[in-house]
Order: structure tokens, then sequence, then C-alpha cells
């Protein structure tokens, strides 16, 4: 089934008129027919924890989809605007829609303001207008509202959520977002998207042409290195956070820190060439990073 089918079926103005059950059983299909990583990382959860992942990750995917799955511009902003206030309605206790039914419940038992929901519209909504980055800053704020909500999130799941962890959590939540960034330069490029700030394009004389033409040279060589290594440094700051996690969740989470940094790689052993060629990190490489989350998971079990 399309989104646009989705839309058609479960949009504005059609209220959902199904269980609580059947609106988690909803969830769970969105999660894992979108959500290709969902399968291996769930090996990892606490299965009391599993439906409130799946309803969390619909949330996202629905507000993604609104934004990037539909006819953009003013019609994705009035669909972002329906879904805020769904989202509104959830926590006042009226949700129409059968993310937000199986939803309101994950927010009551685990008493997750809206703040982290109500950003992650608001990045979404910022794709449609916000095309390009002047500076890394900009960049960086908008990682505040697109990834470290996510983290955020998770940390409400555990019940471990307080200043440092959050802030721990957000430095590995922007090094994720980052590393997405760069290994889609060419694909974000194509649908109109930059976000390589022009600040760095013009210390390291990187082009627009370039970009447009997908001109791998020794220039965008220094510059994505350069970027890259920044990422990193975000993954460095945050790894403090995973002994300060409780033992259930620091294999989740290691399982990600794991794969952005892996993303990383992957960046720099294609010579940072990513605009040709799209860095992937392998199926044997993923499985060897969740025999390495598994084992760092029994071993902490061990030693509680």
């Amino acid at each position: 089934m399309t989104f646009a089918d989705e839309l058609a079926r479960h949009g504005p103005n059609r209220p959902w008129t199904g269980s609580p059950t059947a609106a988690r059983g909803y969830c769970a299909r969105v999660t894992r027919g979108h959500y290709e990583n969902f399968t291996v990382a769930s090996v990892l959860l606490p299965r009391r924890l599993v439906p409130h992942f799946h309803a969390v990750y619909a949330f996202c995917r629905w507000a993604d989809d609104l934004a990037d799955e539909t006819a953009g511009g003013d019609e994705s902003l009035a669909l972002l605007a329906w879904w805020r206030d769904e989202l509104r309605s959830c926590y006042g206790g009226t949700p129409t829609h059968p993310v937000t039914v199986a939803l309101a419940d994950t927010i009551r038992r685990f008493a997750i303001p809206p703040t982290p929901f109500l950003d992650l519209i608001s990045a979404f909504e910022q794709d449609q207008r916000v095309k390009r980055y002047d500076t890394f800053a900009d960049v960086r704020d908008y990682c505040t509202r697109s990834a470290n909500p996510v983290g955020r999130l998770v940390l409400h799941l555990f019940g471990c959520i307080d200043d440092r962890r959050a802030a721990l959590s957000d430095e590995v939540c922007t090094g994720l977002q980052l590393a997405n960034f760069w290994q889609d330069v060419a694909r974000d490029r194509d649908i109109g998207r930059v976000y390589l700030p022009r600040e760095d394009l013009e210390r390291f004389g990187v082009s627009d042409e370039d970009l447009r033409g997908k001109r791998f040279t020794p220039a965008f060589h220094d510059l994505l290195k350069f970027e890259v290594d920044r990422a990193r440094g975000h993954f460095d700051r945050g790894a403090e956070l995973l002994p300060l996690l409780p033992t259930d969740a620091r294999g989740t989470v290691a399982l990600f820190v794991g794969g952005g940094r892996a993303t990383l790689d992957a960046i720099a052993g294609g010579g940072y060439d990513v605009l040709t060629r799209r860095p992937t990190v392998s199926k044997w490489h993923k499985g060897r990073l969740l025999a390495r989350a598994v084992a760092g998971r029994l071993r902490a079990a061990v030693n509680t």
C-alpha cells in the first residue's frame, strides 16, 4: 500500500473507529513495513517496550511521509499542521488517528511531554521552506529538531531521562543525522536540498556546479573528510552516554551508534566520494554490529 492510499484511508476527516488494540497493530505494521532495521533492533528491546517503540516510530514515520511523500510546499505544510493538531488531540484525550490512539497510551505510561513530537514536526516543516544552510550552526540547529528529539523519546521510554543523559544523547543523535546527510549528499541534491553549509563549500572551494554535476574533485574530498571528522566528534562526545543507561537500553543504543560510525567508515573507505556512488554498510557488517551489541548486553547483565 502506498502512502497515498494510507492518507486516503487515515487522513484528515477520516476518524479511526477501531479499538486501541487494533491501533497498536496498525503501528506495528507501519514500523515493520518501513523500518528495515527494526526487526534487528527489536531483538535487543525489552518485550514490554516494543509496542511503545512501534507507536513512537509510526508517529515519526507519518510526519516524515506527510512532508516527503505528498505534493510538497503548501500542501505538505497543511498536512503537517493537521498532524500537529492531531498530536494536540492526543494530549487532550480525543485522538482520531490510529497512530495517535496508540501513542496516547505510550504518552501516559511514560509521561512524555509534547515538545519532542512538536520539534520533529517543526523540522519537517522547515524542510518545506529551507533548502540550503549558510552555516554549520544552522545545520546543527536543524538537528536539534530533526534528530535530537528521537533520542530524548528513547530515554523517556527507558525511564532514564535527565539533563546529562539528554545532552549526551543529543550529541549522538546529531552525529547520526550528520552521518545520514553526508551519506546522501547526491540524493538530497537531486531533490533540491543541500545540507553542506555554504560557509564550508566556500572555504574548500566546492561550487554549486560541482554538486549539481556530481563532480568529485580534490576540494570535495577535503570538504567531506572535514564534515565526516566533525560528525565523529559528536559520537566521541556522546560516548559517555552508554554506561549511564540502564542495562536493557545499552544494546539498542550501542547498535545505532555503531551503525552511525560504520556509515562514516563506509564514506571514508570509499575515499569520500559520495557523489558518484552511495556508501552503504554491508549486511555482514550489520550482523557483526548486532552480535557485538548482544554480547555487550549479556556482559552487562552478568555484571549487574
